[in-house]
């Protein structure tokens, strides 16, 4: 959506907004921390975020992927700045271009600093020389795609008068070129803003404004910052943080006071002003402190319109259900499946599509590095230490496994027992989800959709086990009739005790006035297409240890032998059914070994699967 959309609909409910901006960092490992970052404080509320662009656009490639990773992955509208700084107006197209085609709708227009080791600004060959130009060309061809954002500068108030009317003639007139908003410079003297604010709006300026604020994180740097940018500090603010400068917790607190102080007098102050645009600078604490002095989180939770993450989009916006087997692997699922062929409905595909399934062009990795991964994980060399990783993510005591790039989830936790007793029975769980029978749509654990629904689940379980075990467990699953599960190894062979080839639904919503939405499925050519993937993470677990040693070899042949199974239990007003199989499979396995009576040898032959 439009942010000027956005803004229009805060003022007709009398809602005061918040925003973030972010700058993209200079490391592969820096990005990454900050793509966390940024999906942790997505839980702060913020309408939309701003990602900036470098002097000289140095970072442009990075900006782009940020935009679009914001926009199709964490599912947060998303602007784009852009400037004229040795941006030739083909590159300028190609970053539009590859805005637009990821559903971004918002740009920053700026002309932008001179490039590093230059003290003045010149435009480059085939260039824009002033941000209007920019402003006009985006206007001029690309329509009304994009809401246009300028900047404003409050500071010019301490310019001459003269001056003073010249720059804010020049800020019309990007306005009159197609702009449809203006974010501010930051700024700590509320009067400067509020006096710039009316100048701006007497020379026929109606757009909104959107005020700039930087959170005070430390002296330094809001010395640095400060004086970088020729900022007027009010003398009452400098006299509050200077005799602590040398303390920067205390100038922290006091800062948040004065910030928040600030901004209560922006949003009292009868000027139309009813949001707040945080400059972030990719830190995390700052912000969350101001919006908590400010009282502005947490306020009423926002539902979640499905139980996962929606993509922005254009070509996925629409996509309405998605089979569970990606639900830890988001940014996988989303990727590999960009080009399968969709149902008009907007459905995850269609599965006689040839391109269904296919990995080429995208592989498979494990996000975290290989020391990371070692800290996580150690040196497993017995079953028994691999199956204790696999307790310990259940019980929070881990925050990832090869199989799930982020910790347990709320709803996981409510079977985390559960799913370490049967972890430590040998079945490898990479997924579940618990029986719902029911909750309200906005129950904070459950809850998805629209408010005053119900949503429902059936009991889901997906793991890794060995030959021997699953032929224990399969008798006693096959005596509950509500009971379907798929087998697979990892040449493809797969059996199912399902007579249907269609999807089976495991989570769905009732709502009013609308139809039953199911979101989340199984099915046999998605579980397929995922197995690659599930044994592939599995493999490269192993190639993070040194050849030859215990850990690979132990991990290595576990993937080659152990079976993928996904059960579902169908009757989903008995929360605990899924479960009792797997104890007294466990139970009967557990009691052989122990007898030493002989076991089936490495081959599944009672399932089917030959290994």
């Amino acid at each position: 959506m439009k942010i000027s959309k956005k803004i229009e609909q805060a003022a007709k409910e009398d809602k005061v907004w918040w925003s973030f901006e972010y700058f993209p960092p200079r490391t592969a490992q820096g990005l990454q921390n900050l793509l966390d970052r940024i999906e942790r404080m997505r839980a702060l509320g913020p309408e939309f975020i701003d990602i900036t662009w470098n002097a000289g656009g140095r970072t442009s490639d990075l900006t782009s992927e940020l935009v679009k990773t914001c926009q199709s992955l964490i599912g947060i509208e998303t602007c784009m700045h852009l400037t004229c700084t040795n941006m030739p107006k083909e590159k300028v197209d190609i970053a539009l271009k590859d805005a637009q085609k990821h559903g971004c709708r918002n740009v920053l227009a700026l002309r932008g600093d001179p490039p590093a080791g230059k003290e003045e600004w010149e435009a480059v060959a085939d260039g824009f020389t002033h941000g209007i130009d920019l402003v006009r060309h985006i206007r001029g061809d690309y329509g009304d795609h994009f809401d246009i954002a300028v900047p404003g500068f409050p500071q010019h108030q301490t310019l001459p008068q003269e001056e003073r009317a010249r720059e804010l003639q020049f800020l019309k007139a990007k306005i009159d070129a197609g702009a449809n908003f203006i974010f501010t410079q930051m700024f700590y003297d509320v009067e400067m803003f509020f006096a710039w604010v009316r100048e701006v709006r007497a020379v026929g300026i109606t757009v909104p404004i959107v005020p700039g604020i930087m959170p005070i994180q430390t002296w330094n740097g809001f010395q640095r910052a400060t004086s970088l940018a020729k900022i007027t500090i009010p003398q009452s603010v400098m006299d509050a943080l200077e005799p602590h400068k040398n303390n920067d917790e205390k100038v922290r607190e006091i800062g948040t006071r004065l910030v928040a102080d600030l901004c209560r007098r922006i949003l009292a102050e009868p000027i139309g002003v009813r949001g707040l645009h945080f400059y972030t600078m990719n830190l995390e604490r700052g912000t969350r402190m101001l919006l908590e002095e400010l009282n502005l989180v947490p306020r009423i939770e926002t539902l979640k319109p499905l139980p996962w993450r929606q993509s922005l989009t254009p070509t996925r916006r629409s996509e309405t259900i998605r089979p569970i087997f990606w639900a830890n692997r988001t940014k996988s699922y989303l990727a590999r499946t960009e080009n399968w062929d969709e149902y008009p409905n907007g459905r995850f595909g269609d599965s006689r599509s040839p391109a269904y399934g296919e990995l080429d062009g995208y592989g498979v990795w494990i996000k975290q590095t290989k020391e990371d991964a070692l800290k996580l994980w150690g040196h497993p060399t017995t079953s028994a230490d691999v199956a204790l990783l696999f307790e310990k993510f259940c019980r929070q005591e881990l925050t990832a496994l090869p199989w799930s790039d982020q910790g347990v989830s709320g709803e996981t936790s409510a079977i985390a027992e559960q799913l370490a007793k049967m972890n430590a029975l040998g079945f490898l769980t990479i997924n579940s989800q618990p029986a719902v029978n029911g909750v309200p749509s906005d129950d904070k654990v459950f809850g998805w959709g629209p408010s005053n629904g119900y949503v429902y689940q059936k009991a889901y379980l997906e793991f890794f086990v060995s030959p021997e075990l699953l032929d224990v467990l399969i008798p006693y699953i096959e005596k509950d009739p509500g009971v379907t599960y798929y087998v697979i190894n990892k040449r493809g062979d797969l059996r199912t005790n399902t007579t249907s080839d269609g999807p089976n639904a495991v989570t769905w919503g009732v709502f009013p006035g609308k139809e039953i939405v199911q979101p989340t499925i199984v099915e046999a050519i998605s579980f397929m297409a995922w197995k690659d993937e599930a044994y592939e993470l599995g493999q490269q677990w192993a190639q993070l240890y040194d050849a030859g040693s215990a850990s690979r070899t132990l991990i290595a042949d576990m993937m080659e032998t152990s079976l993928l199974v996904n059960v579902v239990h169908n009757d989903f007003k008995r929360p605990e059914a899924i479960f009792e199989p797997f104890l007294k499979a466990g139970a009967e396995f557990t009691s052989k070994r122990s007898s030493g009576t002989p076991k089936v040898n490495g081959h599944a032959h009672a399932n089917g699967l030959d290994n």
